[in-house]
């Protein structure tokens, strides 16, 4: 039996609606579809078993239509071998991984932010994330090996057909229950950096008296997903923050999934309407994808008197931003050595993140794309010495802030209330700097203890960066072998680099260029053989004169999609050699991909 999923890391995904369609929003699966999942649980449980004697599982699932039939197929399964397991049904990302943490392991349910007929499963440990590539590997070959043999899928059928069906409905509530509570003391931690519950105190009450005299009010476009049932209200509400709800019945998903700007108008839209009733508080707002983890962010101008969408990039941005000032002003706090500062993003993530990080005296790793590589480039950078607070996935928006292992829209909301409220104060007796005022001094830019949100972002490098959804930002390609494609694509470029480098050099000052590859946790600079990269990540970077980068064009088929993703950052606000950088590459891409 052919499974027919994308099986990477960052989850094991494909469409799950019996129909095959995409945008399906039935809830029925195949019968086949039964027996992936069933085998799928049934190789956790015996690499788990492997690990311990008597394992603990947590299974959850997000709000899609066929994630119910999905789960109950592998509950069926775990009773049968006879795994401990809890269920807190509908569950977002985040809070499994928290609560997973008391357990041997967890199985998700979802498919993220790709359509409603998608679904997938994800793998993780009791450290909080998913598993590394290798170890996912080893599922993977076990699951080929299961379903490349009769035996075992009929054993399979059998123990799906039984009536008997895992006890979902007390046992779910208690396990939700748990898992809300073990969440909220996680989050807490994250938030304040600290696992100490008075220093946790310190700041949420900071925040609650700042908030008593400057009130601030917070949209949120659940669209349905997981979060609608998670911890949200009763953390905004415990600090003073007043909270609106939309979209917020689970299961209703009433547009499409993908946190992106064409998405984020619903929730500009009702920030808009709260303001005009009156309701000025109301500054910040997001919208989560499916299961939860991602959140991109919606913020009131006071500039323009507007609701504007944040591009992910820029999300990205002001998170590092203030969580390195936040480490900074911590520090200051506690009269303590400065922290070895690092930031681990994937290869794609914009230029402007150097820029943030090298003005705190940190440094920037870079890694594959994939949360996973990003996540283990993190754990090897602790390792050897470095502080990594805050890293991420600019391309795509969000956060994830240690000892998080996964992206989280509270610690995204949490990283730009502390930005605003955190400002320059006198802590016995002492004069501390707050969060932008330390940006602002790293940056030598004049500062006003007087700021709103705006202020903040038009002190942010600038640069312009392709958006991953842009239809600009995906190729079909027909070449499956993207060492093949890659090998074609060097000779090309190189061929038309020759040509070009003249009317390069005239227009946009780009004077050499660089080859860098990433593949997993490894970056790979001066590539000679661009076949080397195979599917990594590839990056062109230019440079100007003095060496200084000005622009790169980057590259990779994706992990979780039959697509290849392109994508052009430039520093500075020029649209135009963006789109002439883009269009470019994506024409050698393609004149590669026909020989």
């Amino acid at each position: 039996m052919n499974h027919g999923m994308i099986t990477s890391a960052s989850g094991w995904r494909k469409v799950f609606a019996i129909s095959g369609d995409e945008n399906d929003n039935n809830s029925k699966i195949s019968g086949d579809d039964e027996v992936i999942a069933g085998i799928s649980a049934e190789i956790f449980a015996d690499y788990l078993s492997e690990k311990s004697s008597s394992p603990l599982v947590i299974v959850g699932r997000d709000t899609r239509p066929t994630g119910k039939a999905m789960a109950e197929a592998m509950l069926k399964v775990l009773a049968a071998k006879k795994i401990k397991v809890k269920y807190p049904g509908i569950i977002a990302a985040p809070e499994i991984m928290a609560y997973g943490k008391k357990a041997s392991g967890f199985i998700y349910i979802s498919a993220s932010h790709n359509p409603i007929g998608h679904n997938g499963i994800k793998f993780g440990l009791d450290d909080g994330g998913v598993l590394n590539g290798a170890e996912n590997a080893k599922l993977v070959k076990a699951l080929n090996e299961k379903l490349s043999s009769e035996s075992e899928i009929r054993q399979i059928r059998e123990i799906l057909d039984e009536k008997k069906s895992f006890k979902t409905a007390e046992s779910a509530q208690k396990a939700k229950v748990e898992s809300k509570s073990a969440y909220l003391a996680f989050s807490k931690e994250v938030i304040s950096a600290s696992g100490d519950e008075a220093e946790q105190e310190k700041l949420f009450s900071k925040i609650k008296e700042s908030l008593a005299s400057n009130p601030l009010g917070i949209v949120a476009d659940m669209n349905g997903s997981a979060r609608t049932l998670s911890i949200d209200t009763q953390v905004f509400k415990s600090c003073g923050i007043s909270y609106y709800g939309l979209n917020d019945e689970p299961g209703k998903i009433v547009h499409a999934i993908i946190p992106e700007p064409e998405n984020l108008v619903w929730c500009a839209g009702e920030m808009e309407r709260l303001q005009k009733e009156g309701k000025s508080e109301v500054k910040l707002g997001y919208m989560p994808d499916c299961d939860g983890d991602r959140g991109n962010i919606v913020f009131w101008n006071e500039k323009s008197a507007k609701a504007e969408v944040l591009k992910a990039q820029e999300v990205f941005a002001l998170s590092v931003l203030s969580e390195l000032s936040y480490m900074r002003y911590l520090e200051n706090l506690s009269g303590g050595k400065k922290e070895n500062l690092a930031v681990t993003a994937n290869c794609p993530t914009s230029m402007r993140i150097d820029e943030i990080v090298s003005s705190f005296g940190a440094k920037i790793f870079r890694a594959e794309v994939g949360e996973a590589n990003v996540v283990n480039l993190a754990r090897k950078k602790r390792s050897e010495g470095y502080t990594v607070r805050i890293l991420g996935e600019g391309s795509n928006g969000g956060n994830i802030t240690h000892p998080a292992a996964v992206r989280d829209p509270l610690n995204t909301i949490f990283a730009l209330v502390k930005l605003l409220v955190l400002r320059d104060s006198n802590e016995g007796g002492k004069n501390v700097k707050g969060l932008f005022h330390i940006w602002c001094e790293a940056r030598n830019l004049p500062y006003s203890n007087d700021f709103s949100l705006i202020d903040v972002i038009e002190t942010l490098p600038a640069y312009t960066t392709t958006g991953v959804a842009e239809e600009r930002a995906i190729l079909k390609i027909r070449t499956a072998d993207h060492s093949v494609l890659k090998g074609r694509f060097q000779k090309i470029f190189e061929e038309e680099w020759q040509a070009k480098k003249g009317e390069l050099s005239s227009k946009y000052g780009i004077e050499s260029y660089e080859a860098i590859g990433t593949n997993g946790t490894e970056e790979s600079r001066n590539l000679a053989d661009y076949s080397k990269n195979g599917k990594g990540g590839l990056k062109i970077l230019f440079s100007d004169k003095n060496k200084a980068p000005l622009a790169y064009i980057w590259m990779r088929g994706s992990g979780t999609e039959p697509v290849f993703r392109v994508l052009c950052d430039v520093k500075g606000e020029n649209s135009a050699e963006e789109h002439e950088l883009l269009d470019w590459e994506r024409a050698m891409i393609l004149k590669a991909d026909e020989e």
